[in-house]
């Protein structure tokens, strides 16, 4: 029973992969709201495609214009939402049906339904209020929040119990933590330059290309009372000050997680800790290619794709190697 709740785990930990991509894709290429209601499309459960609903759609919603290919991928995406859901749904009745037995974890599949529920609520908003850019970010954080801890129930159930510790990794576990955080951060700003559309406004390496100066205050302004929020209403100084903001972060993130796990594999001997580390800097370095192509090549829709969802396997490195420095404390 309990291996067959492992598959089942292993495989949401797949569809919250797909779904972080899909939503990507999503909004990468502008189909965010594709469909202006929620949760269905244009008052169907489907993209409408027969001439009365067509009918109907020019009827009801007159200010916007329809796009099929548009409304296919954000219903697509919605569709692989849904049955994430349920799949999450399934691992807590499961757990809460298991959770007279100690090795079953009852409070991680609770917060992973009470977050999709949450993220479903961040997705409603999303189409309702128009792509407002704190939503925006919120529900992309929330997409990997749920990545995050579905691996992580995956790595309580599949890890076997440590026969020796490792007392060379007992200091580095808050040590991977701050590492962590910065990386969450980091990933917080891109979404926050997603949400307002600010990739192309700065298209030079190291530095934008733009003359215009560098405004702190301007990256953290907060878009208010507009009717829509679709390719972005911030003033270009604004949009290029946070794509300059996530640049020189990345630069931090990288230089604060380089240093972290050359202190840990050249401190724990755990040959496991030590692939963890490994990994990290793997993901780390393809990132940091990945970044870079995405500029140098102006913003190619697949190459902007990989580097979002390499950021979900930065993440979920990171998650592991926390947790394995965790258990062998």
């Amino acid at each position: 029973m309990y291996k067959n709740y492992k598959y089942l785990v292993l495989i949401t930990c797949f569809f919250s992969i797909l779904v972080v991509g899909l939503g990507a894709y999503t909004r990468l290429s502008d189909a965010g709201l594709g469909c202006p209601d929620w949760p269905g499309c244009y008052g169907f459960l489907t993209v409408p495609k027969h001439e009365s609903a067509l009918l109907h759609v020019e009827q009801n919603y007159p200010d916007m214009m329809f796009e099929a290919a548009k409304a296919w991928k954000e219903m697509i995406h919605r569709y692989f939402a849904g049955a994430l859901g349920l799949l999450i749904l399934a691992l807590f009745v499961f757990a809460w049906l298991k959770r007279q037995y100690p090795a079953t974890p009852v409070k991680l599949p609770l917060a992973l339904l009470l977050l999709v529920v949450f993220q479903a609520a961040l997705g409603m908003w999303t189409v309702t209020m128009n792509l407002q850019p704190l939503v925006v970010m919120g529900h992309l954080l929330g997409g990997f929040s749920i990545l995050s801890l579905v691996f992580l129930l995956y790595l309580r159930l599949t890890t076997e119990p440590i026969a020796s510790r490792d007392s060379g990794a007992k200091p580095y576990y808050r040590l991977a933590l701050v590492g962590l955080v910065v990386l969450v951060l980091q990933i917080a700003l891109g979404g926050w330059l997603a949400a307002n559309y600010a990739a192309p406004h700065c298209n030079g390496l190291p530095l934008c290309s733009y003359g215009q100066p560098f405004s702190l205050k301007s990256v953290f302004q907060l878009p208010l009372e507009h009717s829509t929020y679709e390719y972005g209403v911030l003033s270009q100084q604004a949009r290029m000050s946070i794509h300059l903001l996530h640049r020189i972060w990345a630069l931090v993130t990288c230089v604060v997680l380089a240093l972290i796990m050359w202190r840990i594999y050249s401190r724990c001997y755990s040959r496991k800790i030590k692939h963890c580390t490994v990994t990290v800097l793997v993901a780390l370095l393809c990132q940091i290619c990945l970044g870079l192509a995405v500029v140098h090549w102006h913003f190619p829709l697949g190459v902007a794709l990989a580097h979002n969802l390499m950021a979900a396997l930065l993440l979920l490195s990171m998650v592991r190697l926390c947790f394995h420095l965790k258990v062998r404390t």
